[in-house]
């Protein structure tokens, strides 16, 4: 018999819909520092990224046998996380990008510590520029920041980020266009 770790996707979904649930868990190991990361850009708190990637997870698990093979696992799971992070986004108001500066600050006191010619002023730039970037991103419509943070954050090609999003590959195209826009107008005293 083949590991379940070596099977792919498809095989895996295939083997949990005929009864074999210990074949869900090669998946989660695979995906699961990914749906960290898509949960993190939602919320930017770990303990709530880390619900909502578990959640997605038992989602997925609970409704295996429904996953039909017109699009990948992947996919099919990623529409899961995206949208139970958007129900957290509703439920709360609003995302929080504060952490964001906390990074920033973090990238800027290392940068200080390896570069000797560092400058104050600069790291005061930065740290308003990663600000304004933060409440623009804060203040685009949900689509337009889920099309932006599962391109550029998660690195999914434009194809996934349609399929996860359930829209056309030129509607998504639209989205970051729009959210590039707005963040370029928000950023353009900085450069």
């Amino acid at each position: 018999m083949v590991e379940p770790q070596n099977c792919r996707d498809e095989e895996l979904v295939a083997l949990c819909q005929q009864g074999e649930s210990e074949c869900f868990e090669p998946l989660v190991r695979r995906y699961m520092q990914k749906a960290f990361h898509i949960a993190i850009g939602f919320c930017r708190d770990t303990e709530t990224a880390k619900d909502l990637s578990q959640d997605a997870f038992l989602r997925a698990f609970s409704r295996i046998k429904q996953f039909d093979g017109r699009s990948s696992f992947y996919t099919w799971f990623y529409r899961i996380l995206v949208n139970l992070c958007l129900d957290h986004v509703r439920r709360n108001g609003k995302v929080t990008w504060q952490s964001l500066d906390d990074q920033s600050a973090m990238a800027n006191k290392q940068r200080q510590l390896a570069d000797s010619c560092f400058r104050p002023e600069q790291a005061a730039i930065a740290g308003q520029a990663t600000r304004r970037a933060s409440e623009t991103l804060q203040a685009m419509p949900n689509k337009q920041r889920t099309a932006f943070l599962l391109r550029n954050d998660q690195g999914l090609s434009i194809a996934d980020v349609a399929k996860v999003m359930k829209t056309t590959e030129g509607t998504v195209r639209v989205y970051l266009h729009r959210a590039v826009a707005a963040l370029r107008q928000s950023l353009v005293e900085f450069v």
